[in-house]
């Protein structure tokens, strides 16, 4: 499965399937949150969140994918990401693009 962010694969005549989305939402663990808090007050990255939020990033990208994947593609392009707060403690990330069968020549 070819994923791009770009309009479309170079040399390759496309038939579009439609858009494809995965998405995650994930929550606060209170722990991680506290030990956070702390991390914020000297300063710095904040290594709790940064793992979450990859974590979370590869699981809506994998959800994408396996949409696309039923509908037979071969790519998707024109990825992008998005996130939204769901609610004071949690927040979504969406995956979405437009899946592609790749035509032969």
């Amino acid at each position: 499965m070819i994923i791009t962010t770009t309009e479309s694969i170079n040399g390759a005549r496309m038939q579009v399937l439609g858009v494809v989305f995965g998405n995650t939402v994930r929550a606060k663990h209170l722990g991680k949150d506290v030990m956070s808090g702390l991390k914020s007050l000297v300063g710095g990255e904040l290594q709790e969140y940064t793992e979450m939020l990859a974590d979370a990033r590869t699981e809506a990208t994998n959800r994408m994918i396996n949409e696309a994947q039923r509908l037979g593609a071969d790519a998707v392009v024109n990825v992008r990401f998005t996130t939204s707060q769901t609610m004071a403690t949690a927040a979504e990330l969406l995956a979405y693009g437009t899946a592609v069968k790749l035509l032969k020549e």
